[in-house]
């Protein structure tokens, strides 16, 4: 059975100030990415292959100058820089294409998101703990919504679910700074 711990309010309420401008920025890189939906989309899958070339030319340096002289390991290692380089060399030369997996998985994951964020604000109750419920139902949701219209609307899907996402994100982020604000009065 899992366990949760209570958060420590006084902790909570000596950072609220931070929590807000969190909350301030997530929501303002919302609405950016909402504003600009197809942009965002093609910049998230451009650069999601950059750092999965990037992460892949280290692994082959890496395998290269020190796995060389490990039999067991040279192999392995690689392929899997091999494995990461292509997959960032696909979705850089066809960002296009890529958001159609991307948007897949990112139905996957929403839908995920979803389920672990309502567990989350049930199991820690936190000050407001109500827009933490209501972010984890928005995320399934999301989820819901990007499978339900995969592939046609991969384009834009992106940038508009990530921003809205962002923005409620960023909305429970200012809640809870305002709850910490008035746990420290």
């Amino acid at each position: 059975m899992l366990s949760f711990s209570r958060i420590d309010h006084s902790l909570f309420s000596k950072n609220w100030g931070l929590f807000m401008l969190w909350g301030i920025a997530l929501i303002m890189l919302g609405v950016i990415a909402i504003s600009a939906d197809m942009l965002s989309t093609i910049v998230s899958v451009l650069f999601l292959g950059g750092i999965l070339a990037a992460t892949g030319m280290i692994i082959i340096f890496d395998t290269v100058t020190f796995w060389r002289n490990h039999n067991s390991g040279f192999l392995l290692h690689f392929l899997m820089g091999v494995i990461y380089l292509t997959a960032g060399f696909i979705l850089l030369k066809n960002p296009i294409a890529g958001s159609i997996s991307l948007t897949l998985l990112l139905g996957i994951v929403y839908l995920s998101l979803g389920v672990f964020r309502t567990v989350y604000s049930f199991s820690l109750r936190s000050p407001r703990w109500g827009w933490a419920l209501l972010n984890g139902i928005i995320s399934f949701i999301l989820g819901i919504l990007i499978l339900a219209s995969w592939p046609a609307s991969s384009l834009y899907i992106i940038g508009l679910f990530v921003g809205i996402d962002l923005v409620f994100t960023g909305w429970m982020y200012f809640t809870a700074g305002l709850a910490a604000r008035s746990l420290g009065k």
